[in-house]
């Protein structure tokens, strides 16, 4: 089995609105696109180690839409939602994302764009998340996501590879 990397996603502030995280997985873009737009694989790191996913509903083409939903730790749910503008497996993937415990609501929407390079049999992921103003983009980073991002992007890399080797 190839072997994987821990907690390596490197996140950045590139401009007043931008989070931009970069992480390489140890597979081909092709087993880890199907890690971020397959329902049952999405299931298995969304959360990372911070709850239970309770529900994943996607459908990964422009126009489509996507909910996700945990039990947190303490019983508090949480779910996110969007609107797919873009989709180029195993290449591209842009869409909303809407916190939805977020005051604001709509409002504070994300658009999120994901582009998957591959090289040499693994793939880097570049993540930039395009917040409405540096107040949302603060909030989102102050939340703590970045520790769940990266358990979550562990438990990804590690399906992947296991996608990729055929487990």
């Amino acid at each position: 089995m190839t072997s994987t990397t821990t907690g390596t996603a490197v996140l950045t502030l590139p401009n007043d609105t931008d989070i931009q995280v970069v992480r390489r997985f140890a597979a081909p873009a092709a087993a880890v696109w199907r890690v971020f737009t397959e329902p049952e694989l999405i299931a298995r790191w969304w959360a990372g180690k911070r709850g239970t996913v309770t529900s994943i509903e996607i459908d990964p083409r422009p126009g489509g839409t996507y909910r996700y939903v945990m039990q947190a730790e303490g019983g508090v749910e949480v779910a996110f939602h969007g609107e797919f503008s873009e989709v180029v497996p195993p290449e591209r993937l842009v869409h909303t994302e809407v916190f939805e415990g977020m005051p604001d609501g709509d409002s504070a929407a994300t658009v999120n764009t994901y582009t998957f390079a591959e090289e040499d049999g693994a793939t880097t992921l570049t993540l930039v998340t395009r917040a409405p103003s540096r107040e949302v983009r603060d909030a989102i980073v102050e939340s703590g996501m970045e520790g769940g991002m990266q358990e979550g992007f562990d438990l990804v890399d590690e399906l992947a590879a296991a996608l990729a080797a055929g487990d």
